[in-house]
């Protein structure tokens, strides 16, 4: 393992499309919702075990979820876990990490990568990485990974490469353009195209070159965070973290430096990813009984019941009769039941609940 490289987990989303299994006091990424034995966040930790030690890994989150996370992933030590006291995007939290690793290895090749994604292919997966760290290591590169469409998904961001052959190393592209999720007609004009691929918003880079760009195109993100050298791994952090918050603006990190930077590059791979987004996203991915129902238990007694998924407590029998695209979800005190085809409603169901009875059930 090479003591150079450092990963970087991105874990402080709330994943309400996941609602009701996923809620503020316990996200996606701290739930086993593929019925592995582990949850994403587990099994994201132990996939990137296999590139770098324990030590080098990071996990930004929101201070609410310290806990959790000291119980799930303990190998990784309190002082590795980043804890923001709000939201704010992607590009502070890169930012906060870029700080903290520099003060350990000014030489970092730095991995990042959300906590809750899927890879069905660990091992194309970690030889994707390890190709992009060595393109990292030679080349000042902003890269990104590129995953080779398999249909015209509305659903994900769309990286653009460069066609001109000059511009060209094997699997790594030069990008030509970000594009955020289109319609259903642009997306298949993307697909077909071949000149398009998703976004998995994992990203590859040497230390030096990510803060170069801070420097240039987020110097008020960047400087807020320098302000903070002598205070890292200190007492002081956390009120200095808290302060730089409260300041900091709100932004991604592909607005704020990707969409402008000139050395932004994509590898071009294909391992099996989904993002999890949505309880579609995980019907797709799951298996299917000879009526497309995914189900979680074998207490669900089906009839007349096609292409639903079924996500139920273990020791609740259930019997659904004449459905068909549906979401049935239960979990504690709430019970889910919409169309499949119509769940970006969920956002809004969670926003009505959350008016009408509180953050309670949210």
């Amino acid at each position: 393992m090479n003591k150079d490289v450092f990963i970087v987990v991105m874990a402080g989303g709330v994943g309400s499309r996941f609602w009701p299994l996923s809620k503020t006091n316990r996200p996606k990424q701290f739930l086993d919702i593929l019925g592995t034995g582990k949850t994403l966040l587990q099994q994201t930790i132990s996939r990137f075990e296999t590139i770098c030690p324990p030590s080098n890994i990071y996990i930004v989150t929101n201070s609410l979820y310290k806990e959790v996370i000291a119980e799930q992933v303990p190998q990784i030590p309190a002082s590795q876990v980043l804890l923001e006291p709000s939201k704010r995007n992607t590009a502070p939290c890169i930012a906060y990490a870029n700080h903290k690793i520099r003060k350990q290895n000014p030489n970092a090749r730095v991995v990042v990568a959300p906590s809750d994604h899927l890879i069905l292919n660990e091992t194309e997966f970690i030889r994707v990485i390890n190709s992009g760290l060595e393109f990292v290591k030679e080349n000042n590169a902003l890269l990104t990974l590129g995953i080779t469409p398999s249909r015209p998904e509305t659903g994900y961001g769309y990286i653009q490469i460069d066609t001109d052959e000059g511009k060209t190393r094997n699997e790594i592209k030069k990008v030509r353009t970000f594009t955020e999720k289109p319609n259903y007609e642009m997306a298949k004009i993307f697909y077909e195209s071949r000149e398009f691929f998703w976004n998995a918003g994992i990203f590859i880079w040497d230390l030096k070159t990510i803060e170069n760009a801070f420097s240039l195109f987020l110097p008020e993100v960047n400087d807020l965070f320098l302000e903070g050298t002598n205070f890292y791994d200190t007492e002081q952090e956390i009120s200095f973290i808290e302060r730089v918050y409260s300041e900091c603006k709100n932004i991604s990190i592909d607005y704020g430096i990707m969409e402008k930077a000139d050395n932004r590059y994509v590898l071009c791979s294909d391992f099996g990813w989904s993002d999890l987004g949505t309880w579609g996203s995980l019907y797709e991915n799951s298996q299917k009984d000879s009526n497309g129902n995914v189900c979680n238990t074998e207490n669900a007694f089906t009839y007349q019941t096609k292409n639903c998924i079924v996500n139920l407590p273990k020791q609740k029998l259930v019997v659904i009769q004449g459905l068909e695209n549906y979401i049935i979800v239960e979990s504690d005190d709430i019970l889910l039941i919409c169309n499949r085809l119509e769940e970006q409603q969920i956002r809004h169901f969670v926003s009505d609940v959350k008016i009408k009875k509180g953050d309670f059930y949210v």
